[in-house]
């Protein structure tokens, strides 16, 4: 008997056990491994670390501002877009879950009979728990953005001032931490199609969370975009003047305390 086989013969809540631990593991495993890659083989989010870096290093001798300000803006604009639709669909999932009457009935003409031990309810509540989470994360990497554009602000006008370098890295720094916080939400959201597969059976919520898996792992690591960034990699070194990487520089002074 095969693994297959084996799997089939499981008792059906036994099966949706198994199904669910491959779903989020699939999830916390893809996230993992998006952040914290092997060094020879950097994701598209690591890689756009230093391109974000190097923005802030242009953005120094730039004048006037205004281009950077309205890249910021629609930055902040994608994530307002998603947090936004994030919250119909838990809306959305919320009135299903309250109509359940109504959804046993549309259960019904589709041939779809979950047991009692893994009803409907509980079948949208794992969708829904990804939903919740990718609007948290688009919610957080919005107001950071917004921090990110009052430290922008805050930087010299003056290239020679002795910190504008420094804040334009920090400003850097608020950037990458709000694409990563962007970057989670989406894989959120695409996790949450496929748990949307569990409405049909653990087989098919083990083949959605496959199929998504796969999608983002080739989207990180061996997409056409990769490629392309890739071209012309911005080194670590941002500046002649820096002793080392930007991600082992530690300020100069205490910032002063709120």
């Amino acid at each position: 008997m095969n693994l297959l086989d084996q799997f089939a013969a499981y008792p059906m809540a036994l099966r949706d056990m198994v199904a669910l631990a491959f779903l989020f593991i699939s999830w916390l495993g893809i996230g993992w491994f998006t952040e914290r890659p092997p060094a020879g083989r950097p994701s598209v989010s690591v890689l756009m670390t230093r391109y974000r870096r190097e923005w802030m290093r242009h953005f120094v001798d730039r004048e006037p501002r205004i281009f950077d300000g309205n890249i910021l803006a629609s930055l902040r604009e994608g994530t307002a877009f998603f947090a936004s639709a994030c919250m119909i669909a838990t809306g959305g999932l919320l009135a299903l879950i309250g109509n359940g009457e109504r959804l046993r009935s549309v259960a019904s003409g589709l041939e779809l009979n979950p047991t009692s031990d893994t009803g409907w309810e509980l079948r949208l509540l794992v969708p829904m728990f990804f939903v919740v989470n990718a609007f948290l994360k688009f919610v957080w990497a919005h107001r950071l953005f917004g921090y990110c554009a009052v430290m922008m602000a805050a930087v010299p006008n003056r290239p020679d001032h002795p910190d504008a370098m420094d804040r334009a890295m920090q400003a850097a720094d608020l950037n990458i931490t709000a694409a990563r916080s962007f970057n989670a939400g989406l894989r959120s959201v695409y996790f949450a199609l496929a748990a949307l597969g569990w409405l049909t059976g653990a087989w098919t919520l083990m083949l959605g969370t496959a199929i998504v898996l796969w999608v983002t792992w080739r989207r990180e690591f061996a997409s056409t975009s990769r490629q392309v960034i890739l071209r012309s990699l911005p080194p670590p070194v941002l500046s002649a003047g820096l002793s080392g990487p930007v991600e082992q520089r530690t300020p100069a002074r205490r910032p002063p305390q709120p």
